[in-house]
Formats: structure tokens, C-alpha cells, sequence
């Protein structure tokens, strides 16, 4: 069974550097500098105690890989890129090629179902982070990341019991779930915090005051309403928090900072998109199609959005001004 990763950042660069020492055969598809670094010089990988540079296959895109029987890829990419992803892996691979997505949100199974045959949700709890080029850092011990993976809606198969298996092999705690959507569900309730990370800094989000929780509950709870209002099951804050804490906890890598959330990363490195309109925008979707106000996630969303189109960096918006919004929404 041989792994493309398509999207080699923080994420998709841990699984795969880890999946390539345990044995297993890996191609990385990344680009910009950071492809350029990783075939210079590798994968430097660093973890709490280790400091590794891996030697990874790469490809710049999907047409440049000879796709072959046993392979899988697994998505590793953010929501916002994958509609283009899936045009490249379809041209290249075909719709029978088996698709994993290891992505926050709840929506890229959906997109990759309407084309591919086989496709595999995974819950990705892992802090990983990527700033710098051919370099990631992974904080957790004793284990790096929780991947429990299934098919897509609910099942498990052959193929997701050996990439649990060789994913455990890597290191990982992952386990075959045939829920594996209610796992994603239960993760996005804490992935809609992601934003005021990016927008208000992440020292005012870790610090949670008093304001930041009550904002960042008023999100949780619109969540839990859509769901409840759509039948949709989930997973509790408090499961998914026992299965992190049996899996990890975050450590030190000497002279690396710990990043903050995927989208906080994405401000940080200045890229032109972000993955707000997966996390925010699925609540606020479910929201109108079931008669549920969402101001808390819009307001949330629209700020990313002009914060972002006004090319400011992480930390420029104070939570005040996100609240305000969010009371001119409600009222609206």
C-alpha cells in the first residue's frame, strides 16, 4: 500500500515523514519553497526530544505520479483548496482511486463523495505546526496524533483497518471507527474557535477570559443547535478531550515555538486563503437550512474574511469588535 499525501504542510508533512521512517512507502505532493527544500535537504521533523531529517519522495502535482493498484490518497490539504485538489486527483488518478480526508470540517467528504467511489473521513487531532520551509514540528508524546479513520458515511473496510494499522505502526493512535463523521462533528465544535486565534491572537484566546469564553460558547452552542435541529450525531468536547488526552500531551522542542491553530498559520504565513467557510461556514449553512440564527459563526466568518481582504496579520482585530458584529447580526 503506498500513501500520497497531497498537501505536505504541518500535517500532511507528520504523516508522512512518520509513515516513510516506520517502513512504509510515501509520496509527498507539496510546492513553493517548501517542495524545493524537501528535495535539497529532506524533511527536518522535529519532535519533543528528536530532531530528524527525513528523505521523501515528492511531486509538485498529482500528473507527475504513476498511480498504481494499492494506492492511497489522503487529503491533508485545507477546506478552502480541496475543490481544486479533486479536479488534479481525478484527471491524474481516475475516480476509483481511494480518497481519505484528514482535514478539518465536515464537508470535504461530501465534495470528494459526489466523485470518487471510495472515500474515508479522518479525525485529525494533532499539534503540528509549519512556518518554515522543508521544516515541521510535531508537539505531542508520548504519541504525535489521534487519527481514528472509517469510510465514508459509516463503515469500515479492508483498506481503512491496514491505514490504521500502518498508522499505528508510525506511532499514532488510531483505531478503525465506522462513525468516523461523528467524531468530525464533535472535533469542529472546537475548531470554530480557530478564527479568534488568527483575528484577536492566540495569547488571548489561550488565556480565556472571561469575554473569549462566553463568545467562544455562543459558537458552541449555535453548533449544538444545528446539529440537534439537522439529527445530526456528534461526539461530545468532553469524549474527544479523553481520546487526546489517552493519545497526547503537548511538549517542548527547544527553539520552536508552538504555532497556534491551522488557521492562525495561514494568517502567519501570509497565505491568500483561509479555512474559516469550512469550520464557521458549515455552522451557519446548517443554520439556514434549518432555521437556526448563527450570528456568533457568522460574525466570526465575515471578520476573517475582511481581516484577511484588508491583508491584516494575525492579531489585528480585537474580540470587541467581532461581538459587535455579532449583536448587529442578531438584531438584524
Amino acid at each position: 500500500m503506498r500513501y500520497i499525501i497531497y498537501g505536505a504542510g504541518g500535517i500532511g508533512g507528520g504523516i508522512g515523514a512518520l509513515l516513510t521512517r516506520a517502513g512504509s512507502e510515501v509520496v509527498l505532493i507539496a510546492r513553493g519553497d517548501h517542495l524545493t527544500a524537501m528535495r535539497e535537504r529532506g524533511l527536518l521533523v522535529r519532535q519533543p526530544g528528536r530532531n530528524e531529517t527525513v528523505q521523501v519522495q515528492t511531486a509538485s502535482h498529482p500528473d507527475e505520479i504513476d498511480f498504481r493498484e494499492g494506492d492511497i490518497v489522503v487529503l491533508t490539504m485545507k477546506g478552502q483548496d480541496t475543490s481544486g485538489a479533486l479536479d488534479d486527483l481525478e484527471r491524474s488518478a481516475g475516480p476509483e482511486i481511494p480518497v481519505v480526508c484528514g482535514q478539518n470540517g465536515v464537508g470535504n467528504e461530501r465534495s470528494a463523495a459526489r466523485r470518487f467511489l471510495n472515500v474515508y473521513g479522518m479525525l485529525v487531532v494533532m499539534p503540528a505546526t509549519f512556518l518554515v520551509p522543508g521544516e515541521i514540528a510535531l508537539f505531542g508524546e508520548p504519541k504525535p496524533g489521534l487519527l481514528d479513520s472509517g469510510c465514508f458515511p459509516d463503515s469500515v473496510d479492508e483498506t481503512v483497518t491496514q491505514l490504521c494499522a500502518d498508522l499505528e505502526q508510525a506511532g499514532f493512535n488510531a483505531q478503525p471507527d465506522p462513525r468516523v463523521m461523528r467524531l468530525k462533528y464533535g472535533k469542529l465544535l472546537d475548531n470554530l474557535g480557530n478564527a479568534v486565534g488568527a483575528l484577536c491572537g492566540e495569547d488571548a484566546l489561550r488565556s480565556g477570559g472571561d469575554d473569549v469564553r462566553a463568545f467562544t460558547r455562543r459558537m458552541r452552542d449555535e453548533a449544538v443547535a444545528c446539529y440537534d435541529a439537522a439529527g445530526i450525531d456528534y461526539a461530545s468536547r468532553r469524549e474527544i478531550g479523553e481520546r487526546r488526552a489517552a493519545t497526547f500531551s503537548a511538549g517542548e522542542i527547544p527553539g520552536v515555538e508552538r504555532g497556534g491553530s491551522s488557521t492562525w498559520q495561514s494568517f502567519r504565513r501570509g497565505r491568500p486563503s483561509i479555512e474559516t467557510d469550512w469550520l464557521n461556514g458549515e455552522i451557519v449553512l446548517l443554520g439556514l437550512e434549518h432555521g437556526v440564527p448563527t450570528p456568533a459563526n457568522r460574525a466570526l466568518q465575515l471578520m476573517a474574511k475582511r481581516t484577511l481582504r484588508a491583508g491584516l496579520g494575525d492579531g489585528a482585530v480585537p474580540l470587541e469588535e467581532i461581538v459587535a458584529l455579532e449583536r448587529e447580526l442578531g438584531n438584524g
